[in-house]
């Protein structure tokens, strides 16, 4: 999904005294492990097949679940590398409030990393990623967070669990279709999709979102009805 959702321009350094909701990271790791499942299944030669995102391969896809979500935290001052000091005084962090030219630089080294990294393991890269996610998501200073979104004011907890645990799903369900899986998504995952394309109105066709919609015949089920929405088509048999 495109960063232009998922992020404001500028954000906020941390003040304390916000904490996350405590279901943050559980409602993290609901879309997560069964991300991290589809992904311990893929088969090794499978990674360089093409994917529902035209133009890129199952590894492609990863890459850019794993890169999107370290580029946001990271552009709000977080290393998702190693801990970090957040408790430090805010007004001494010179990267607290980033400036609007940061964003795509910002995401484009992670990206490269990221991309660097899967190309001999997927699967290691996925495991440390939401090792990593975990411990962040863990901490109400991380997931406290707040910023100014696209939406208003959020927290930085919120955004990955609404907007990135999107991608999650959508995703998830892309890498299985290129490796040949069969993925059936969950009622509830549907739902989510669902109200959250409803949330994103016309910016969900925005360039580098989704496609335009497909068109379904009548005796489509609802997961056939909810990825047309979002310009994936379901393979035949599957």
């Amino acid at each position: 999904m495109s960063e232009s959702i998922k992020t404001h321009r500028r954000a906020r350094s941390y003040r304390g005294g916000m904490t996350s909701t405590p279901d943050t990271l559980a409602a993290y790791l609901d879309l997560a492990e069964p991300f991290g499942s589809v992904v311990d299944r893929v088969p090794a030669d499978a990674w360089d097949a093409p994917s529902p995102c035209e133009g890129w391969t199952a590894r492609d896809v990863l890459a850019h679940v794993i890169g999107s979500q370290r580029g946001f935290l990271a552009e709000r001052g977080i290393d998702v590398a190693s801990s970090t000091d957040l408790d430090a005084d805010p007004s001494n962090d010179a990267s607290a409030d980033v400036s609007a030219d940061v964003s795509a630089d910002v995401l484009a080294d992670v990206l490269a990393d990221v991309s660097a990294d899967i190309a001999t393991d997927p699967r290691a890269v996925w495991r440390a990623h939401e090792a990593r996610m975990r411990e962040l998501l863990a901490d109400p200073a991380v997931a406290g967070m707040e910023y100014d979104g696209v939406f208003g004011r959020t927290t930085v907890g919120a955004s990955i669990v609404a907007f990135h645990g999107f991608d999650l799903v959508v995703h998830r369900w892309d890498i299985a279709v290129a490796a040949g899986l069969d993925e059936h998504l969950t009622d509830a995952e549907l739902e989510m999709i669902d109200r959250s394309a409803d949330g994103f109105g016309d910016h969900l066709y925005d360039d580098g979102v989704c496609k335009p919609a497909l068109p379904v015949g009548e005796g489509a089920d609802r997961q056939e009805r909810v990825l047309a929405r979002l310009g994936r088509l379901v393979p035949a048999g599957a």
